[in-house]
């Protein structure tokens, strides 16, 4: 199992500290999570129902022509790999790791490059796999590119698969619209956005064939029936998404000028994390666990993400960075 940020028992375990007595600034959850509505409690007792609406709802939501919804983005992207017979994918090195372990586990071959592939790179590979924005450094690829690259692989059956967790306050950028081409998939999440994680529910959007092969291998009752009747509620409510949209831009940027004045520099970042890179990120991360605050640690190269923090949490943030020697 590769590590993953919101691993709180460990740091609690670790560093001796009770669970409730943690700012968990690990996983670029939005801290305002949608509002939990009352629950049905037929939704517990029955098998969940075809997720029909749901699909509606997420096709008008993103704007795509085909989704399948399934319990995470992270479903999708272990099955992806499955569909095809061993060959060479390109990815960025620093990126979401679990991407890379599923194509490896499946048989094929990862090359690994630094922010862009080169002419040489996307001409040997069948597949190109990058996030947008990346997770965790907040590269943004423009989609010109993306789609020109897509334009390159598709015409010898090569796919381009792009993980969209961190798009939802720029769906202007987004390859929803796009993703019935042959050969483009596109994932999307209600974890990071909506701040619903607990919910496992997310997306997969492609050509409507290759969707059918996914859901074959994914089998029945792919979500809960609760997170169905949860997730239809957060993609229907459109006020609350243009508040987010609006809110989480002036947080970001907040949290990208407290670290700054800590001494670190944001490297880059999304409307939900700062990537801070720093020789001293191990040392950091320890100082700051001392202190009760969680984050997420990169060894290669060293680098810390920091979440947002909720409304109170702030001061608290700010007394453990400035107790830091940077």
């Amino acid at each position: 199992m590769l590590e993953h940020g919101g691993n709180l028992q460990q740091a609690a375990q670790q560093y001796g500290r009770p669970l409730a007595d943690w700012l968990d600034l690990s996983t670029g959850i939005n801290p305002q999570h949608y509002p939990i509505a009352a629950l049905p409690a037929a939704l517990f007792h029955r098998l969940p129902a075809a997720a029909y609406s749901l699909h509606a709802m997420a096709k008008a939501y993103y704007g795509a022509p085909h989704v399948l919804a399934c319990a995470g983005s992270q479903a999708a992207l272990q099955v992806l790999p499955r569909l095809r017979a061993p060959c060479h994918v390109a990815m960025p090195r620093t990126m979401y790791q679990e991407h890379a372990h599923a194509w490896q586990q499946a048989g094929h071959q990862v090359h690994f490059f630094e922010q862009s592939p080169d002419d040489v790179l996307l001409q040997q590979c069948e597949v190109l796999v990058v996030c947008n924005p990346n997770n965790p450094t907040g590269q943004k690829y423009a989609a010109k590119t993306l789609l020109a690259w897509h334009a390159a692989l598709a015409r010898r059956g090569g796919w381009l698969v792009v993980d969209e967790a961190f798009m939802d306050s720029t769906p202007q950028h987004s390859l929803a619209s796009q993703s019935g081409q042959a050969g483009l998939w596109v994932l999307r999440s209600l974890g990071k956005f909506f701040g619903l994680a607990g919910l496992r529910v997310g997306f997969l959007l492609g050509e409507p064939t290759a969707l059918a092969q996914v859901a074959a291998l994914l089998g029945p009752w792919t979500l809960a029936g609760p997170s169905q009747y949860l997730a239809e509620l957060a993609l229907a409510d459109r006020s609350w998404q243009q508040q987010m949209r609006a809110q989480l831009p002036v947080q970001s940027a907040n949290l990208a000028q407290l670290l700054t004045q800590y001494g670190l520099p944001p490297y880059g970042g999304t409307d939900l994390f700062q990537y801070v890179q720093h020789p001293g990120a191990h040392q950091f991360h320890q100082s700051l666990a001392q202190h009760g605050v969680w984050t997420r640690y990169f060894s290669a190269p060293q680098a810390l993400r920091f979440g947002l923090p909720s409304e109170v949490d702030w001061p608290r943030l700010a007394q453990a960075l400035g107790s830091l020697a940077v």
